[in-house]
């Protein structure tokens, strides 16, 4: 039979990657975005159906999922792509910013799970694989609030995968990684907001912060490359993997260094690593 993936934020990055190449491999696509009349290439492949979707509002995810039921009869996975970043300090977001990126990131997935999974519960199988960051497994400064909306949902899969391990559906996250295209992709930015002194530390920071990503891809030698995350996530889809999985080298390479020292030894070295230094 053949298989449905239902894909959100699929308008551009890793939730188009990931709907073309599901797409590629014979399965059928939901690919939902909160724009869909804007989108040209997604609506010329076969078997791809390109519905609305608006993780804040529920009653369009409501209507996408079945939608998309209607068109194939069932969704075998689903994958929580939409969201979005921000670099800033912790002062400089203001409380409707924390609250807007939570709304998105936190409770638009979740308002997905909870649509998608009786619809599993009667398959009796299913699989929820949530895009997250690096950010969400390391506290990264100057990425507090995205950190926190990140890792809110690693541990939220965490714990629904215990969940729903009994009925046969596997919950499962794809970390891309901190430095590639995920973290550098934000769309909030405020490090021109605050007082004179808090906009010369964010100034600082985010130059530093540039210098390290760009030591970053010098030592692994290639670009990050967003089409290794959708095919991370093609393969927690379709294969045995574990429920926490990263993407790039980056994020290989921090991981790594996470798993050989103590756990302060480590915030101690992250932060050496990424933060400047006085003096």
């Amino acid at each position: 039979m053949k298989k449905t993936v239902l894909i959100t934020g699929c308008s551009s990055g890793f939730g188009k990657l990931t709907a073309i190449l599901f797409g590629g491999k014979g399965w059928n696509v939901i690919a939902t975005m909160r724009s869909p009349e804007k989108e040209t290439e997604l609506t010329q492949l076969k078997d791809v159906f390109v519905v609305g979707l608006d993780v804040q509002d529920k009653e369009s995810i409501k209507q996408a999922v079945a939608s998309g039921i209607e068109q194939f009869g069932r969704i075998d996975v689903v994958v929580n792509n939409a969201g979005y970043g921000g670099l800033s300090l912790f002062e400089q977001f203001s409380e409707e910013q924390i609250y807007s990126m939570f709304e998105t990131n936190v409770f638009g997935l979740m308002r997905v799970c909870r649509a998608v999974l009786p619809q599993m519960r009667k398959q009796k199988e299913g699989t929820i694989v949530n895009v997250t960051s690096m950010a969400g497994i390391l506290g990264l400064g100057f990425a507090s609030t995205y950190s926190a909306s990140k890792f809110a949902v690693e541990g939220f899969s965490e714990a629904l995968a215990m969940e729903c391990k009994p009925l046969n559906i596997k919950v499962k996250t794809v970390a891309p990684g901190a430095f590639g295209t995920n973290f550098n992709a934000s769309t909030v930015n405020n490090i021109a907001s605050g007082d004179p002194e808090l906009v010369s530390y964010a100034q600082i920071l985010a130059s530093h912060l540039a210098q390290v990503a760009e030591q970053m891809r010098m030592h692994s030698g290639q670009e990050s490359d967003p089409q290794e995350v959708a095919e991370k996530i093609w393969e927690c889809a379709t294969q045995d993997t574990p429920i926490h999985n990263v993407s790039g080298s980056d994020a290989e390479m921090m991981i790594g260094m996470k798993n050989s020292l103590d756990h302060q030894e480590f915030i101690d070295k992250l932060s050496k690593m990424i933060m400047p230094q006085e003096g």
